[in-house]
């Protein structure tokens, strides 16, 4: 993987977040005030830095307009997060996801330009770290440490042609639940199901085979 993150706010999920997106194969830009929490993350990711993200002219060392994607894990400094979340937007940054500490922040964030947002005791690292490297996948759910149920585009090859054909388990390890077509969840799945353009399908696999 070729991808870089960065991320803002090294407490319990912004370090959760930044493991799990090593362990995917992303390169890590780990961000904190704190120098404690620097030196603590340093070995364990691409790059850490400390600096004050109220500070608008510290963005200008991080790179952002070279980065795929930015998770802002600062919900106990609101300044800080708004902050952040506009930074990467202005650079240029295509997926931005914050965490909130509730439905006010939820609200505050997508405002100010944040793609998605999180509240961690609804939404996990590990869920947060999928969503954001698989640019295939709508959305990711772990059910076990195997076993994962994920939202995903229908690629331009499937189209039109029928499920069997596609041998999309032995292919992929693809097991399709439901279509979701026209915001319209289907569940009634058969072998001679066809896929056409825009649809999404639900499938559960193994959460290994993210590589898709």
């Amino acid at each position: 993987m070729d991808r870089s993150y960065a991320v803002f706010g090294l407490g319990e999920f912004g370090r959760s977040v930044s493991y799990e997106l090593m362990e995917i194969g992303a390169d890590v830009l780990a961000v904190d005030k704190n120098e404690n929490k620097i030196t603590a993350i340093a070995d364990d990711v691409t790059m850490a830095i400390s600096i004050d993200a109220l500070n608008e002219m510290a963005y200008e060392k991080l790179g952002l307009n070279n980065m795929d994607g930015v998770v802002v894990s600062m919900s106990g400094n609101l300044s800080a997060s708004i902050m952040a979340i506009i930074a990467a937007k202005d650079a240029g940054v295509p997926l931005v996801i914050a965490k909130a500490s509730d439905d006010t922040q939820r609200t505050i964030f997508k405002k100010v330009g944040a793609d998605r947002v999180v509240i961690p005791e609804r939404d996990g690292a590990v869920r947060t770290a999928h969503n954001l490297v698989a640019k295939n996948f709508l959305d990711y759910i772990e059910l076990s440490d195997k076993i994962s149920i994920i939202e995903i585009n229908v690629k331009d090859e499937w189209l039109h042609k029928p499920l069997a054909e596609l041998n999309l388990r032995s292919k992929y390890g693809l097991n399709v639940i439901a279509i979701r077509r026209n915001n319209d969840l289907q569940t009634d799945i058969g072998p001679n199901l066809t896929f056409d353009k825009g649809d999404t399908i639900l499938v559960v696999t193994d959460k290994h085979d993210l590589g898709l």
